[in-house]
């Protein structure tokens, strides 16, 4: 039996977190964009030779948690238009 990390929304794309293991990947995922933000920004005479290696790390972080919450979601991500039921 698989344990789902997270659930599909009711209407729409996507999913939200229903344990333990969802909620803190997406704490973590947060916490490593704000930490990245804040440390490529605080330099601001720089700022601008650092906009791309902050894009190219913050795409990079995202495929790997929507693959991650695509892989552990419970019907996996599709549109939903309320109730299957």
């Amino acid at each position: 039996m698989q344990h789902y990390w997270f659930k599909p929304k009711r209407y729409g794309f996507g999913a939200s977190p229903s344990s333990w293991q969802g909620w803190a990947l997406t704490i973590a995922y947060v916490a490593a964009i704000t930490a990245l933000g804040i440390w490529f920004g605080s330099d601001a005479a720089i700022v601008d030779q650092r906009v791309t290696p902050f894009a190219i790390i913050v795409a990079a972080l995202t495929i790997i948690f929507a693959g991650i919450a695509w892989r552990t979601t419970e019907g996996g991500f599709r549109w939903h238009w309320g109730d299957d039921k």
